[in-house]
């Protein structure tokens, strides 16, 4: 049957209704459209691998007479393959790998001396980080972490010094130590002595605690003692004086004479002295 309207009679041919789904006949509204989220790709595998190198890679010192040992430590990523995969390809790519670094660090190596390994070491690896080869990421690709040595013969030339410092390191940390000890000591003996030196009774108590500190003690109070005349002396000459020059009562005799008193009265000597 034609379903196109019959031009000629001018009546249209009649079109069969549309078939009704089962949904809208029992229902009553249409069938909702049911949409399927995407599912998003899979992130694509990602393995890594860090590779060790037991040999060392040889670069010159400052005067080519001395080579640095280089030990690189490589870490390898890859992506869509397997780790047993990424070491197998990380082993081959090995001698390839080595190339990079040394052509990267052989021109530094050259401005340092043969004893500066530590100073070497921290310049190669800011200069190796954040660098990735190869460029192509399909590929295993590597960066770099390196320990720098220096010459076996510079070792051995560097052995005697370094003893020596620790030797004189270690001697000027002990003698710190005995100073403290002396100066703890120091103090509590002098705050024991004077404690003891205003008792009259400690000079016969003193050698309970040993002959030793007896005799100590002993001549410690006697040196002590000694100075009180001869300093009274000087003091009581130097007030004589000035009245001798009849200079009179002053602010300066004054305060000598205050002084003698004070010291005399401290020491015990007030009524001697009188």
């Amino acid at each position: 049957m034609n379903p196109r309207p019959n031009v000629s009679s001018g009546s249209p041919t009649p079109v069969p209704p549309q078939r009704r789904s089962w949904w809208r006949t029992f229902f009553g509204f249409p069938e909702p459209v049911v949409t399927v989220p995407l599912q998003p790709l899979p992130a694509p595998v990602s393995v890594s691998f860090r590779q060790d190198v037991g040999q060392p890679l040889l670069v010159p010192a400052k005067g080519d007479a001395f080579d640095f040992r280089v030990h690189p430590v490589y870490l390898w990523t890859g992506r869509r393959m397997t780790f047993d995969e990424l070491k197998f390809r990380a082993e081959r790519y090995l001698d390839w790998a080595g190339g990079i670094v040394r052509e990267r660090i052989v021109d530094v190596s050259r401005e340092f001396e043969p004893h500066r390994a530590h100073e070497l070491e921290r310049v190669l690896n800011e200069r190796l980080a954040g660098q990735r080869w190869p460029a192509n990421e399909s590929l295993p690709q590597f960066t770099a972490h390196v320990r720098v040595s220096p010459d076996e013969r510079v070792r051995d030339r560097l052995r005697p010094y370094w003893e020596e410092r620790i030797r004189l390191e270690c001697d000027h940390e002990l003698q710190k130590i005995r100073a403290r000890h002396v100066d703890d000591l120091t103090r509590r003996w002098c705050a024991v002595l004077q404690a003891l030196e205003a008792d009259p009774v400690t000079a016969h108590a003193a050698r309970l605690t040993g002959e030793q500190f007896a005799d100590v003690f002993r001549r410690y109070v006697d040196e002590r003692r000694g100075t009180v005349p001869e300093l009274v002396t000087l003091l009581r000459e130097a007030v004589r004086g000035h009245h001798d020059l009849n200079l009179g009562p002053s602010e300066y005799t004054e305060a000598w004479d205050v002084a003698l008193r004070t010291y005399q009265r401290q020491h015990g000597l007030a009524e001697r002295a009188g």
